[in-house]
């Protein structure tokens, strides 16, 4: 339970960082509802043989949008920023010796 608070964390963190950077970013906690209701969407979808992925990382792109008031390129910029800091982050905690964590809500992290 501690690792998927922590993963959520990091996914809030992730999607936080690129906020700033293509919306007009809210606050924290905002972020991590965002990132929670990514991750549902995302574990509900991507199973769907052939298309779950697709269909997933869209909806995934559409949450954001949906919760940032966005058009759907600045969302699909945010998704990309959000999976890069994902990135940095998890490999920042790597180096740190914490290695067991994900970034929950932040596809392909």
């Amino acid at each position: 339970m501690l690792t998927v608070a922590v993963s959520l964390l990091v996914g809030g963190v992730a999607l936080h960082a690129s906020t700033h950077v293509f919306a007009d970013a809210r606050g924290y906690t905002h972020a991590v509802v965002t990132a929670l209701l990514g991750a549902l969407a995302w574990a509900l979808l991507e199973p769907i043989p052939l298309i779950g992925g697709a269909v997933a990382i869209v909806t995934w792109v559409a949450i954001v949008k949906r919760r940032y008031r966005l058009g759907w390129l600045r969302a699909t910029g945010v998704g990309v920023a959000t999976w890069a800091a994902a990135v940095v982050v998890l490999a920042a905690l790597e180096l740190l010796g914490i290695g067991s964590v994900s970034a929950l809500g932040v596809p392909g992290a």
